[in-house]
């Protein structure tokens, strides 16, 4: 595999940046992951950030270099880190579990599989132009995309309201897309709604294709904040452009052509241990132990990124 990346999240007019990101990637799979914490319910970056966890650590178990089958690994890991978070709440006794979106993506054998649960987006473009995004899960979407008219009750409805995502208590609605086989030169973009929702898609495109990613999305970020102005949502994007063509190397590539080794692993997510072993017996001061190393972790990430 061979490709160029660069993520970036800069948080907006908000008290905390609840986004996550990262990737991490064996010599033949590679996993591309973005979280948006939701502000409305406590916590929402600690369940962004064990999402991430969770689905980096589970990757690392079955890629061994590649996966058995990318779609039910998707469906599997993402259900088993909704279930680390109900967890969580369940050990800090929160009367509301933490929640978050995920868009998550794994290239391998050339071709691209995710899936997505809420409103964080993936965009695939060639050549400039859009292949296919993400459908939002939230009220207005189903609207816009539904076969046949449907009527909601706007006056009650924030139809921008997501009917589902990871760590409520029912089960996560996903859409999952692919396998897509990609040429030379593609880019995909995975990001929050607080690049999205700021910028229109044909600038958000073109400014996505104009330059190479490491300039492109500083570019895309800093726009959609100066557009928000103050009341800014966090804006986090990771793109990657696959194969790159006539591309002047750089400290933003990616290749494992070289690696000699089939057990070549390495990620950008933080060591997911304490989530290790959160699935086994432990006694409550050991779980409360662990819980507080994680919290502090998110803490030192979040004062890294204001």
């Amino acid at each position: 595999m061979k490709f160029s990346i660069f993520q970036l999240s800069r948080r907006g007019g908000r008290a905390v940046n609840e986004d996550r990101m990262g990737y991490c990637y064996t010599r033949e799979a590679a996993l591309f992951l973005l979280a948006d914490g939701m502000g409305g319910h406590a916590e929402g970056e600690v369940a962004a950030q064990l999402a991430l966890q969770s689905i980096a650590a589970q990757f690392q178990r079955e890629a061994q270099p590649a996966l058995a089958d990318p779609t039910d690994f998707l469906h599997r890991a993402v259900l088993h880190a909704h279930q680390h978070i109900q967890r969580y709440a369940k050990l800090q006794r929160m009367p509301d579990s933490p929640r978050t979106t995920v868009v998550a993506l794994v290239i391998q054998n050339g071709a691209a599989t995710w899936l997505h649960c809420g409103d964080s987006r993936l965009y695939w473009v060639r050549q400039g132009q859009l292949l296919a995004r993400t459908r939002d899960h939230s009220y207005l979407e189903m609207e816009r995309n539904a076969s046949t008219p449907i009527r909601l009750a706007h006056k009650l409805l924030n139809r921008n309201v997501l009917f589902t995502c990871v760590g409520a208590t029912s089960k996560p609605i996903v859409d999952v897309s692919g396998p897509h086989i990609l040429h030379s030169g593609d880019r995909l973009l995975l990001c929050s709604d607080g690049l999205w929702g700021a910028l229109k898609e044909p600038a958000l495109l073109h400014g996505l294709c104009a330059q190479p990613v490491n300039e492109a999305i500083p570019a895309l970020v800093d726009s959609a904040l100066q557009i928000a102005g103050a009341s800014s949502d966090n804006v986090t994007a990771l793109a990657l452009e696959w194969e790159m063509p006539e591309h002047v190397p750089s400290q933003y590539d990616v290749s494992t052509h070289a690696a000699s080794v089939s057990e070549l692993f390495a990620s950008t997510i933080q060591s997911s241990h304490d989530l290790e072993s959160l699935d086994d017996a432990l006694d409550e001061e050991e779980i409360e132990r662990n819980i507080a190393e994680i919290n502090a972790a998110i803490r030192r990430s979040a004062a890294s990124k204001s």
